[in-house]
């Protein structure tokens, strides 16, 4: 009903029936004289001041010092912004200018809540960080004009926190992954503490409740530390949080289970002491747990402490609007006043809100904030949160080894995973502080287990690993893996994520979110390139047979495919060698999402080294060996696009040439997908010429893809005399058994390869047109005896992967 309060603010959790030894674990401190008066002064004209600014970022247009009454041509057309979280960010950060000024230690600033860039926005404003990137956005009147008025309109900053925040690693549209990314930033950075705010409604996603268990990958005599602290607020957009409905002992059993300590922030009246306090045991307690690991004593199983902060949803805000509650419960998620612009008691009530933070104590005539403010923000540029090189600047290129050398024997059989993992050893080798792997428990299930050779894993919980500066990171979440590694490519490193292909487009958000980042910081002028984050996808849906259909599922090639063109890269290279060009390539490439696709299964080596580097480069080439007479005059064009379909493809030019030898068959193979967009579409796409030299003007093509068929059809639309290609891929058939099987199943045996030939030939070549019939019905008819000996057997009939000879 109109009127009636559904929820009352911020209600104290019900009681739990759980033991009271449980808080043994709750860490309690005298928070009494935790701050000098003049250190308490400057923090609370440091919060009021962020906060005034944030309040005027979602409503203010112009008045921003509030010079005037407030009128309703003062308020923006369209108003923007989440309130909620932002008195709290803010608490946060006064203290983390304090705690670096005190102590002068590293630090980043991760912010879950991305919506409550207000909070965050104001902040890098007052210790001069935007000015610093954003010359418009200068510490005084003018520069706090452009940043009001300007955000959330066309131009200014976006509602969310994103790239073009200084001091951002995460932007936080996508709530659940800033603990992962803030545990990926600290690794192979010791002196780095990384505070990481989560918010009670994203602390509910699965990603997060997996992150909690990261430290348990971080060595501390290695690497940095993160500082988690939970704002419990208690209400999303409309709906109460599980964390706020959790009294002390529950927050505290669940974390003390995690393993961390816990301590709790919730003191409103001596707010500021309580977290100064909390901090400083904080840190105390990183300290002493890296001392340790770095004296050569480290403690098995360390409690890393966690600071839970409770605070009023929209803290500081209007208490009630007609008698609903809006400080305090979900009515201060986003805009607490909506109607301001029209409505004279909410313009009323914003008028007063905005003056309760005393403006004209805290700014000058000429809008610079008064000296107390500036006294908590650290004198040193370097330090500030806003201008950490870590976030910007701080990419160092990995030491990529020769990959020629290594290069396997043209002819033989290798697995492309077996080969790569002994190249990914060296890399390792080479790179012992700046590479990491990031992987879901699969690593030696995907035959790259030589990388384990050099140090084994870093899971510091068991003792087979702890302390030994393993590279490895396994934990079966897919998200934790994608989250510590975007923080780890961020702030400057290099790393892999190597997964079964099924189960990768379980990050197909998270990825994408993170090339929006991308994409954004490469649009400023100030961000540096950053290492390419690079996927590995293994265990194909062409060799799942065993698995069956649940494995089965090649989507994320799509995922990467919808990217930004000058992001995206999509490489299938064919066999051992090319994997090790494709390799050496992406890890030394910077700004791309790349992603790899290849076989862990022995497959033939159709290239040299020297050969497979070529290849690589042009992105695809005419394979002249399997080709009659290397490829001149074709009447029909068969592509390979993946290691086991153009196996297929090869055995297909095999079977025609013995079948019917007056078909002129060109097979062409391509490793890098985005060669075939129009030209123009990606910055790799060939020219019309150079499509025309490759697949001839008017030639009937057929494409073997690995992946799905209207990934292929879209690639190419664009491309003229369409009508003359035909797709075959992946059609979403499959089951447990045989790999020969899954090739009938969809379309890309040999079979249905040789048979699409001789349909396009049989349109131009005579010889061809007056077999094709009966031909075709031959290749189909041998294409059900193969199944039906499938059935029959269990297995492939026997010869079905022997290298095709053209003798």
């Amino acid at each position: 009903m109109p009127g009636q309060n559904i929820f009352e603010p911020n209600p104290p959790p019900e009681p739990s029936h759980l033991p009271e030894s449980l808080l043994e674990c709750q860490v309690k401190l005298d928070i009494n004289g935790a701050l000098t008066p003049d250190e308490l002064d400057a923090i609370s004209q440091f919060r009021r001041a962020a906060d005034y600014i944030a309040v005027a970022m979602m409503f203010l247009k112009d008045d921003v010092l509030l010079e005037r009454k407030v009128r309703s041509e003062d308020i923006k057309p369209r108003l923007l912004g989440h309130w909620g979280t932002c008195p709290g960010l803010v608490l946060v950060y006064a203290h983390i200018n304090r705690i670096v000024r005190k102590t002068n230690i590293d630090t980043l600033y991760v912010v879950g809540p991305g919506h409550g860039a207000p909070g965050i926005l104001s902040c890098l404003w007052l210790e001069n960080s935007l000015a610093t990137f954003r010359p418009h956005n200068t510490r005084d009147k003018a520069g706090l004009k452009n940043l009001i008025s300007g955000f959330s309109a066309p131009g200014g900053f976006p509602s969310h926190i994103n790239a073009e925040t200084p001091g951002s690693i995460h932007e936080g549209g996508e709530l659940g992954y800033a603990l992962a990314v803030a545990f990926g930033a600290v690794m192979d950075k010791p002196d780095l503490v990384c505070v990481c705010v989560v918010g009670d409604g994203e602390a509910e996603t699965g990603p997060t409740a997996t992150a909690w268990h990261g430290y348990k990958y971080i060595d501390p005599a290695e690497s940095g530390a993160v500082l988690p602290i939970v704002h419990v607020n208690g209400f999303k957009i409309s709906e109460r949080t599980i964390y706020g409905t959790m009294d002390d002992k529950e927050m505290v059993a669940l974390f003390a289970g995690y393993g961390y300590q816990v301590r709790f922030v919730g003191n409103l009246e001596h707010i500021d002491d309580d977290m100064a306090a909390s901090m400083e045991w904080a840190l105390g307690e990183i300290h002493k747990i890296q001392h340790a690991a770095r004296s050569g004593n480290p403690i098995v199983k360390p409690r890393w402490p966690v600071l839970i902060l409770r605070t009023p949803k929209g803290w500081g805000g209007p208490k009630s609007l007609r008698g609903e509650f809006i400080e305090g419960s979900f009515h201060a998620h986003q805009v607490p006043l909506p109607g301001a612009k029209s409505d004279p008691e909410q313009l009323s009530l914003l008028e007063d809100w905005l003056e309760s933070y005393r403006p004209k104590e805290l700014f000058d005539e000429d809008g610079v904030p008064n000296e107390n403010i500036l006294s908590i923000i650290p004198e040193s540029n370097e330090k500030k949160l806003g201008q950490r090189k870590e976030a910007y600047a701080a990419y160092s290129p990995l030491n990529v080894p020769d990959w020629l050398p290594q290069g396997v024997e043209k002819g033989s059989e290798q697995s492309c995973m077996k080969v790569v993992g002994e190249f990914l050893y060296q890399v390792v080798e080479q790179n012992p502080h700046s590479f990491r792997i990031f992987s879901p428990d699969e690593l030696v299930s995907n035959k790259l287990d030589a990388v384990l050779r050099h140090s084994g894993r870093n899971m510091q919980w068991d003792v087979a690993s702890r302390a030994s500066g393993g590279r490895v990171i396994e934990i079966l979440s897919e998200h934790t893996c994608q989250g510590m590694m975007q923080g780890y490519t961020l702030t400057g490193r290099t790393a892999l994520f190597p997964s079964y292909e099924a189960f990768l487009g379980i990050v197909h958000t998270m990825m994408v979110q993170y090339s929006k980042f991308v994409k954004m910081a490469h649009e400023t002028q100030w961000r540096q390139p950053v290492g390419s984050l690079n996927y590995l996808e293994t265990s194909t849906w062409a060799r799942q047979e065993h698995n069956g259909f649940s494995h089965q599922n090649p989507s994320f090639i799509g995922a990467v495919l919808n990217l930004k063109p000058h992001l995206a890269r999509v490489y299938l290279p064919p066999d051992a060698n090319c994997f090790l060009s494709t390799m050496a390539h992406c890890l030394r490439a910077k700004n791309y999402v790349n992603l790899m696709v290849g076989s862990k299964q022995p497959t033939p080596v159709w290239l040299s080294p020297e050969e497979a580097n070529k290849h690589c480069i042009a992105g695809a080439s005419v394979w002249k060996f399997a080709s009659v007479d290397e490829g001149v005059d074709p009447d029909v064009v068969l592509v390979g696009i993946g290691v086991e379909v153009t196996f297929e493809v090869i055995a297909a030019a095999a079977i025609l040439r013995k079948r019917l030898p007056s078909l002129r068959v060109r097979v062409v193979n391509v490793t890098d997908l985005m060669i075939l967009e129009p030209y123009g579409a990606h910055p790799h796409a060939l020219s019309e010429t150079d499509f025309a030299t490759l697949f001839t003007k008017d030639c009937p093509i057929h494409f073997n893809y690995h992946g799905y068929l209207g990934e292929l059809k879209s690639l190419l639309f664009g491309r003229p005399n369409m009508s003359r290609i035909t797709i075959e891929g992946y059609r979403e058939e499959g089951t447990t058994t045989s790999p020969f099987s899954m090739m009938l199943l969809n379309h890309t045996s040999r079979y249905h390869v040789a048979a699409a030939a001789v349909r396009g030939a049989a349109l131009t070549n005579q010889r061809v047109e007056v077999d094709a019939h009966a031909v075709i019905s031959e290749l189909m008819h041998e294409a059900e005896k193969a199944k039906q000996y499938v059935y029959q057997h269990g297995t492939d009939p026997e010869g079905t992967f022997d290298v095709p000879s053209f003798a």
